[in-house]
């Protein structure tokens, strides 16, 4: 395989982990949402309370979808990265350094 499929494959490789990082914060919002919502309806006076709760539980699974997210974005500039080929060049100054 050459330098391009694992390019390739390393771009799908994150496409598709945002995605998924996507996906699980949306249903659990959506879940945390419906289940505050219940709560409010069974006891109206707890609304306060559960809307402070939800508010924070909320933010708490948007920062790590952002989290995620970002994940996802450093390794596609990762892949994107060109690789450098060590040369004699390279060799004699790692040997000076030394």
């Amino acid at each position: 395989m050459n330098d391009m499929t694992f390019l390739g494959l390393g771009y799908i490789g994150a496409g598709l982990g945002a995605g998924l990082v996507l996906i699980g914060a949306a249903l659990g919002i959506g879940k945390l949402a419906a289940a505050a919502l219940d709560g409010t309806a069974r006891q109206p006076e707890a609304g306060p309370a559960l809307r402070t709760t939800m508010i924070i539980a909320a933010a708490l699974i948007e920062g790590l979808a952002f989290f995620g997210l970002v994940i996802c974005l450093l390794a596609v500039m990762n892949f994107a990265m060109p690789k450098s080929e060590a040369g004699p060049a390279a060799a004699a100054q790692t040997e000076a350094h030394k």
